[in-house]
């Protein structure tokens, strides 16, 4: 997949007018969510010192909706208003599969005939998948709506990723993860020195990327049915620095070894030794990611006796070297940016019968911060 398919702003990333986002928000949808998506372009605005995003908040009939922790939301317009919108996200959370009408769905199918990128955040996947937007697309959604998804639309291609950019089509899990890819959005359409003044803004010091997983709890997945294989990961997750032998493990909970080996081939598909080595790659990557602890330090409390077996292990699972990790980490960290000239120009005014972009009113007041306009764009 090349970058530009990957990117849904890809086409107009350079473009001097800024891009219109419609956030369509369902009953009982998650405000983390929400504000982990809009936060980054209003913050994106006021370092840029112009406007390079503009959001609208769209309800069915422009009603006021309740979100999942209990306040109520007015929208700015209905999302029948003629508004020129380039993205479209949908807004989930509890319960989407009460929350997705029948005006959704052909609302939503008619914006993908005019072309318009659809994404979606926490579960809001569910709606674009009731409507067969998402059909052979990599989707994200939050892990308790793995399973249910899977069996509704087998067309779809479920990952665990926190996120995911497939074409035009991009969705995050829920919670921050929206602001992740945002992130990384922004940084592919106007740059990394934004995308990283960005996350220093935040005090968000580790900018996920695609790759990244969600962690699903196995309970989630084996539900309890399987209280042996469960208390036997549980010991594994316990022993990632002296990993047990499996026959150690097979005694603890009674088993044998066979009937262990048996467990994890028919509910995890894979055998033992090799579910224990991930756990114990994916703390290592997060030790690199999140630590100033040294590659022979990491391998050494993940349970590997050497760093060179460490490093072999650690590129198979991941593609990639720890030593190219730990530097891809060290080179995302933001860096000191200077203030520079304010920049007054931004964007162009409402086209008639739009209501006012809150982009423009946050934009306003921002002007008075130290950080308008500190990052310099090439455009």
């Amino acid at each position: 997949m090349t970058p530009d398919q990957a990117t849904p702003s890809a086409t107009t990333s350079r473009s001097s007018a800024p891009q219109t986002l419609g956030f369509l928000l369902l009953d009982n949808f998650t405000l983390i969510s929400l504000a982990s998506a809009i936060e980054p372009l209003r913050m994106a605005n006021q370092l840029a010192g112009r406007e390079l995003y503009r959001w609208y908040t769209l309800t069915q009939d422009g009603s006021p909706v309740r979100a999942s922790d209990g306040l109520n939301v007015t929208p700015d317009a209905a999302m029948q208003a003629p508004l020129a919108l380039d993205w479209v996200i949908v807004c989930g959370g509890v319960a989407p599969q009460h929350s997705v009408s029948r005006e959704h769905i052909h609302w939503l199918q008619s914006q993908s005939r005019q072309l318009r990128h659809l994404g979606a955040i926490c579960t809001g996947s569910w709606a674009l998948a009731k409507a067969g937007l998402l059909d052979h697309y990599e989707t994200s959604i939050h892990w308790e709506c793995l399973a249910s998804v899977q069996e509704a639309f087998p067309k779809i291609v479920l990952t665990t990723k926190l996120f995911s950019i497939d074409r035009d089509r991009f969705t995050a899990s829920g919670g921050t993860a929206p602001l992740d890819m945002m992130l990384n959005l922004i940084a592919h359409d106007h740059g990394k020195a934004l995308s990283a003044g960005i996350s220093e803004m935040f005090i968000y010091e580790h900018m996920r990327n695609e790759q990244d997983q969600q962690r699903v709890p196995l309970k989630h997945v084996l539900g309890t049915t399987q209280p042996k294989l469960l208390d036997i990961v549980a010991l594994m997750e316990s022993n990632l620095e002296e990993p047990l032998e499996l026959n150690e493990l097979a005694s603890y909970v009674d088993v044998s070894r066979r009937q262990l080996e048996r467990l994890f081939q028919r509910y995890l598909h894979c055998s033992p030794s090799r579910y224990y080595l991930k756990l114990r790659l994916v703390r290592a990557r997060q030790l690199l990611k999140q630590t100033s602890l040294s590659i022979i330090e990491i391998a050494s409390i993940c349970g590997f006796v050497s760093t060179p077996h460490f490093s072999k292990c650690y590129r198979e699972c991941f593609g990639i070297p720890p030593r190219d990790e730990r530097m891809g980490c060290q080179s995302r960290q933001a860096p000191k940016i200077s203030s520079s000239t304010l920049i007054k120009h931004w964007g162009m005014e409402p086209a008639s019968g739009e209501p006012a972009s809150s982009a423009l009113q946050a934009l306003a007041y921002a002007q008075g911060e130290p950080t308008f306009a500190s990052v310099p764009l090439i455009n």
